[in-house]
């Protein structure tokens, strides 16, 4: 098995795949992420999602065989709360081997039998193998979100690229829950055209700009809480030194926002 690449994805809003009016809204996300196993080229041994909707007071590694599901959207029409995604979880030994590298790494970690599938998590592998063929499993988000701590996270999950394990950062590159709609326009375009800048720069100055993702334009605006954004740190953490390419970008999305997601490797 080859290396597998990275990625960093903006995985839309809610439960939007069953929902035909934001499903037509994201069909250029929906086309990205039906794409990604034609990009990777080989089905991995396991799908390693961070999502922005899980965190901790360390990075816990989901270990449940079957994982339930977490419906942690509210507003929806009834049936998006009987959505199932059955893909296995991790498998044998690899929730534990996941834990190893994290502690190894010198970062704090325990396994978690109980935790379920958040929608950042299965609603994008939903469009990326509907079949719900490929084992799928978390790693959380820690509180406070350092963003040296998550790019540490990445480097110590990168041997698992090795191993057939796809790692993902689910998250978005705008989220003001607050702020959608053309008053979105603005901030969200000049945060995501510095993005593309960084992402595009050398892997050293990347990592250093990212560290120092506060300083760009709009940054607060377009992330009062930076959970959405810092599973890009994990993904690039684990691919440090290799190219990030642009795989999705849409400028109106729910009517002003402008959204991207990245592979690299």
């Amino acid at each position: 098995m080859s290396r597998l690449p990275t990625y960093f994805i903006s995985h839309g809003g809610g439960p939007w795949p069953w929902i035909p009016s934001m499903r037509q809204q994201l069909a250029t996300l929906e086309t990205s992420l039906a794409r990604m196993p034609q990009e990777i080229g080989e089905t991995p041994k396991a799908i390693l999602m961070i999502s922005g909707h899980w965190e901790t007071a360390d990075f816990a590694v989901m270990s449940s065989p079957r994982p339930s599901m977490v419906y942690d959207y509210g507003g929806f029409p009834p049936e998006t709360y009987q959505i199932k995604y059955n893909a296995p979880g991790a498998p044998e030994g690899l929730a534990q081997r996941t834990a190893d590298l994290i502690t190894a790494a010198g970062l704090p970690t325990h396994l978690d039998a109980k935790q379920g599938y958040d929608h950042g998590t299965f609603v994008p592998a939903y469009v990326m193998y509907p079949r719900a063929d490929v084992p799928l499993y978390q790693v959380s988000l820690q509180h406070g979100y350092s963003p040296a701590a998550h790019f540490a996270l990445g480097r110590a999950l990168a041997p698992l690229r090795d191993e057939g394990v796809l790692i993902v950062g689910s998250g978005l590159s705008y989220h003001n829950l607050r702020l959608f709609g053309p008053g979105a326009k603005v901030p969200s375009a000049a945060f995501d055209a510095w993005l593309a800048e960084v992402m595009a720069m050398a892997p050293q100055a990347r990592t250093a700009a990212l560290m120092d993702w506060e300083s760009a334009p709009y940054a607060r605006t377009c992330h009062k809480e930076e959970d959405h954004f810092v599973p890009l740190f994990a993904a690039l953490g684990a691919a440090e030194g290799e190219r990030a390419e642009m795989v999705y970008h849409d400028p109106n999305v729910f009517g002003g926002v402008t959204a991207s997601s990245y592979k690299i490797g």
